[in-house]
Parts: structure tokens; C-alpha cells; sequence
């Protein structure tokens, strides 16, 4: 097959990045692959990428940040999407152009607004697939609203975990589109498993509000206290790192607490550590979990929504607390601190759970849903499916849900402009 992934940017730095070049290079093994990047601001990426993935790129902002028709808002990148500012009338035309020309089997979108130019300027000739790499209850109502619209002209929609592909389902109703879970996937380590005798606790990903490493940090105060010998290592950048050093400073725990910067590849500092910790509210899958169970550490999450809980498996190879108990993440990781025999052999169960997020099963279904989807296509058996009890039912509550995002964006819409009005 010759794929094609439509992405915002493969010159950052993210999961969504990581996780189209992991699949990007896994599915290079056997088919023609390339990553379409809508925009670049560097010269090379952050990340490595497989040299059999070809890269480009449609709008360079180093030499076209100031072209004017970037100075116009977009029309096809849907205006409720996140990323909408970062869009304009420019990469609506380059990436119409792209689509319009693209000579490939497969393309496939990897954010809501990507999804939306590939339902509605993809030609049918090509299986067109959209990922969901947050959640849909994440997206605002006026965005469910637009996605409705336009995802009805998709092959297939994936999502990273089971809760949402059911959610999909259940609220949007799209008759003939096919919904799969299909979950990131994490290259095999390069380096060997943690042992778990090192006093190290390690967690990693953006330092965000919604990470909740400031929760991590109050939760390792109490660690700490009891085990002084032990460190909590936060790996990351961003916009929280100065009050994060605050709070350390507050808490006195400059000899326990390391805010280390980025590090890339990850691999080499999970394996320093025996325990990995996550604290989130949110999290649609959780790569930062997979990457250190896959290096044999237990993990110590909150069971937010969606992702911790289908990884880890409750005092089996980690912990799952409940979102923004201190005092529970506290106690979490005090078990396994505290017994030695307990945190290595859930680190093996770790190692040993997480084996499915490995390349191999995740490309095989991967290639077995977009196969399964082409043959569909040849003997145009992508039909609107019977209207039975459960599918009628069906259909009545996906419509009450678009009928409720519908009204709520309307409001909204009003609201804005009763404020506009008043200035």
C-alpha cells in the first residue's frame, strides 16, 4: 500500500508527533509511506524518523509566515478546532492542492481539522482515515458539531482507546463509517529493562497545567518525608516549569525533586528509574505510561479519562488513584517504595503487560483495518447499514447528542456576539 499521513507539524515536538512516526516507520517495513506536514518552522525535525518515511512539508513559515494570504483566517480548518489561528486561507489552498493531486492508496489525518480538509477534499478513489488522538467529549460542542458534518465523508475513524471509539459510536452517529480502537504503539527499547533497585521515581511528558505535576510534586512530599533517600525526576519543558520550581522551593525538596529538562529518546532515563508516575486529569492514552512499563517500570497514574485505565491493570503492573488526591497518589507509590519485592515484580508484569503496545501487534492491526477497509471499498460494501432495533436506537441518541452540541454552540455563538456588541 502507499500511505500517506496528513499532519500539523512534524517539526515539533508532542505525542501525536511521536506517535505518526512510530506508525509512520513500523508500517515502512512493508509499504510506500510518507508524512505531509501542513506546516514547518525548522529546518529538521525534533524527532528521528525512519529514513524510509519520506517528509514534506506545504507551508514553510521560516520564508512564508508573512504571505498574504496566511494573514486570512481559514475557511476549511474548522474555526472551533484548537489549532484554527495557526491555519489561513494559505494552507487551506496547499493543502486542498495536496489532497487533490495525492497519488497514494491511503491518507489518513491525525487531528480533527486535518480530518475535516481529507473528508471534504480527499477524492473518493483514496480510503480516507481520520485519528482521534484526544477524545470526543474533550472537543468543544461547536467542533463535534462541524466534525459531524463533514466525518460522514470518511473510510474509517480511529481512536487510541476503546471508551472513546464506544463514545464515537454512541453520540455521533455515521452510518458506513467504521470505528476502530486502534492504540499507539512503542518501539521496542534499545536499552535493557530497569532492575527496580534504583530510589528513583520518574515521570515525563509537557509541563502543563493539566499534567499535574504539581500534584506529583505534593504527593511526593509525603514520600520523601518517610523514604529521604528517594527522588522524584520530572522530565519536560513548558509553560509550568517556573511555578513547579516554586512549589519545590516551598516544600523544601531541592535534595529529592529534579525538574531535568527534555531528554530524547526517553528509553535510557525510565530505565534509571524503578517507578514511573503520571498524574494528569486527562489523558486520551498515555504514551509516556506504555514507554515506561515497556521499560519495566510499574506505573502510579490517577484513572482519568480515557487512556491510564486501559494500560494499566490495578495492583497488577501499576496503580490507578483517583484524579487530584494527593494524599492517594501519595499512598500509591509509598506500597511500592516501601517493598521491594513488590515493586520489581510488578515491574516484570509491566514489562511483560505491555508487549501489545509493541510495533508488531499494533502495525498488524493497523494493516488489517486499512485493508479490510479497501476491500470494503472495491466491492462497495461501504453501505448505510440496516435499520434494526439497536442501530434505530442507536441513531435516536447520536442525533439527540448532535441536536444538544447544536443548540450549545448556537448559544455560545449568541452570547459572543450580544458581548461583541456591548464593546
Amino acid at each position: 500500500m502507499k500511505i500517506s499521513f496528513l499532519i500539523h507539524n512534524a517539526y515539533g515536538i508532542g505525542g501525536t508527533i511521536t506517535t505518526t512516526f512510530n506508525l509512520a516507520g513500523a508500517l515502512a517495513e512493508r509499504h510506500d509511506v510518507e508524512i505531509v506536514s501542513a506546516l514547518r518552522h525548522r529546518e529538521h525535525p525534533n524527532l528521528v524518523l525512519d529514513p524510509r518515511v519520506r517528509l514534506r512539508a506545504l507551508v514553510d513559515l521560516r520564508k512564508e509566515e508573512d504571505h498574504p494570504l496566511h494573514q486570512r483566517p481559514a475557511k476549511v480548518f474548522p474555526s472551533a478546532e484548537y489549532r484554527h489561528r495557526q491555519y489561513s486561507e494559505l494552507t487551506d489552498q496547499r493543502i486542498g492542492e495536496c489532497l487533490e493531486a495525492i497519488d497514494t492508496d491511503v491518507v489518513i489525518g491525525t487531528r480533527p481539522g486535518l480530518n475535516v480538509h481529507i473528508a471534504r477534499q480527499a477524492p473518493q478513489r483514496v480510503l480516507r482515515v481520520g485519528q482521534e488522538h484526544l477524545t470526543l467529549d474533550n472537543h468543544p460542542p461547536a467542533l463535534r458539531t462541524a466534525l459531524r458534518r463533514a466525518y460522514r465523508r470518511l473510510d474509517v475513524i480511529t481512536t487510541v482507546t476503546e471508551a472513546d471509539a464506544a463514545a464515537y459510536r454512541r453520540k455521533m452517529w455515521l452510518p458506513g463509517v467504521h470505528v476502530e480502537a486502534l492504540p499507539n504503539s512503542v518501539p521496542d527499547p534499545a536499552v535493557p529493562p530497569a532492575d527496580g533497585t534504583a530510589k528513583i521515581v520518574i515521570a515525563a511528558g509537557r509541563l502543563v497545567p493539566v499534567k499535574r505535576y504539581d500534584l506529583l510534586i505534593e504527593a511526593f512530599a509525603q514520600v520523601a518525608a518517610a523514604f529521604p533517600d528517594w527522588q522524584l525526576r520530572i522530565y519536560g519543558k513548558g509553560e509550568e516549569q517556573p511555578r513547579l520550581r516554586d512549589l519545590i522551593e516551598r516544600l523544601r525538596l531541592w535534595n529529592n525533586v529534579f525538574l531535568m529538562g527534555a531528554a530524547t529518546p526517553m528509553e535510557a532515563e525510565w530505565a534509571k528509574g524503578s517507578i514511573g508516575a503520571a498524574a494528569s486529569n486527562f489523558e486520551p492514552f498515555g504514551m509516556t505510561i506504555v514507554e515506561a512499563m515497556r521499560c519495566g517500570l510499574p506505573v502510579v497514574s490517577t484513572d482519568c479519562p480515557y487512556g491510564p485505565g486501559e494500560i494499566i491493570e490495578d495492583r497488577a503492573d501499576g496503580r490507578l488513584v483517583p484524579v487530584g488526591d494527593a494524599d492517594a497518589l501519595a499512598s500509591a507509590l509509598l506500597e511500592l517504595v516501601g517493598d521491594d519485592e513488590r515493586r520489581r515484580r510488578m515491574g516484570r508484569t509491566a514489562l511483560e503487560n505491555a508487549r501489545r503496545f509493541a510495533p508488531g501487534p499494533v502495525v498488524a492491526q493497523a494493516e488489517r483495518l486499512l485493508e479490510d477497509a479497501l476491500a470494503a471499498r472495491t466491492t462497495s460494501r461501504r453501505t448505510s447499514p440496516p435499520q434494526d432495533h439497536h442501530r434505530s436506537n442507536s441513531a435516536l441518541i447520536g442525533r439527540s447528542h448532535a441536536a444538544r452540541d447544536a443548540a450549545h454552540a448556537a448559544a455560545v455563538g449568541a452570547l459572543r456576539a450580544i458581548r461583541k456588541g456591548r464593546r
